[in-house]
């Protein structure tokens, strides 16, 4: 008899519009297939709900990473594992876990991948898989339209990054974390769980671990294109080669929660989300969520610190 599997399907992300009958012709193979796709009215979250009533051996998310992340969400703390067909624009969740882009790679994984248990974490009253950027590259990906990523990809993203890198100016940032309070002034906050290299707003550290039970916290203060451009070539080839970052104008360090304070107030996104404005209180949940992936990750080096050289920097321990 075939375990049970829901297909949670958005037919809208970008790659996905024409592809249902073949992946669940695929996904019968190995399953007992429900499929629930996703609607104006009936959203991943709630079908990742409904989903769940059926008892199901695993619940495969197909989209981008939204509807990853609401189909997760349902899943955290649940012994019932996620699996990933990545349809999206960015995919980063897929990219940080090397689950395959590709259909028929995806598909493969999403059969006889291995569960792998990574951390989550919570933030503005929802869980985060990736990370919660505050200032410029929240408001590069808010001001990106849903027209303009489905025309364009990742291209889209790239130009409302450089305009946006044209007027960038630093603000006062606090970071209140279980131990000090820190303050100084930046363009750029990252508190990541993970991150795949490309995402480079979170590369400060050598690496972004998904299980280790930390946040890593990425600082970046720059100012005017120049200087964004500059940054933003240093953190990719620091990522690339798998280094971290050395730029006084970047700062990075692990954290278990921390409460990201600015002024003037700053837009916050959640996995790509818009969520409001700081303040906002973020803290991991270790190892909460069953991932299948066609290999663990390698593990990386944690608990790398670096602060020295961002402006008007002050530490203050908590007592």
């Amino acid at each position: 008899m075939k375990p049970r599997a829901a297909l949670v399907w958005n037919p809208v992300a970008g790659a996905a519009r024409d592809e249902l009958q073949q992946v669940v012709a695929a996904l019968e193979q190995t399953y007992a297939l429900t499929v629930l796709e996703t609607s104006e009215a009936h959203d991943a979250d709630a079908c990742a709900a409904e989903a769940l009533t059926l008892a199901p051996a695993v619940v495969i998310a197909a989209g981008g990473d939204g509807t990853v992340s609401l189909v997760a969400s349902r899943l955290i703390g649940r012994e019932v594992p996620l699996a990933v067909i990545p349809r999206g624009t960015s995919n980063s969740f897929a990219r940080a876990l090397a689950i395959p882009l590709d259909l028929a790679g995806a598909l493969e994984n999403a059969c006889s991948g291995q569960p792998y248990a990574i951390d989550t974490a919570r933030a503005a009253g929802r869980a985060v898989l990736l990370f919660t950027s505050v200032g410029f590259h929240a408001d590069a990906i808010g001001e990106t339209s849903r027209e303009a990523k489905n025309r364009w990809g990742l291209l889209a993203y790239l130009v409302s990054g450089l305009q946006k890198l044209a007027a960038l100016a630093p603000f006062a940032v606090e970071l209140e974390t279980e131990s000090e309070v820190i303050r100084c002034k930046a363009t750029n906050v990252t508190v990541a769980n993970l991150a795949p290299p490309r995402t480079i707003v979170a590369q400060g550290p050598t690496a972004v671990c998904g299980d280790d039970g930390q946040l890593d916290i990425t600082l970046i203060a720059v100012e005017g294109l120049t200087a964004g451009l500059g940054a933003a070539l240093h953190l990719y080839r620091t990522s690339l080669a798998q280094a971290a970052a050395s730029r006084d104008d970047i700062g990075y360090l692990p954290v278990r929660r921390v409460t990201v304070r600015a002024e003037p107030g700053q837009r916050v996104m959640i996995d790509g989300e818009d969520v409001g404005e700081t303040p906002v209180t973020i803290e991991c949940v270790p190892r909460s969520l069953r991932v299948l992936v066609p290999a663990a990750p390698p593990a990386g080096p944690g608990g790398e610190r670096k602060l020295d050289g961002l402006p008007e920097l002050e530490v203050e321990p908590k007592s």
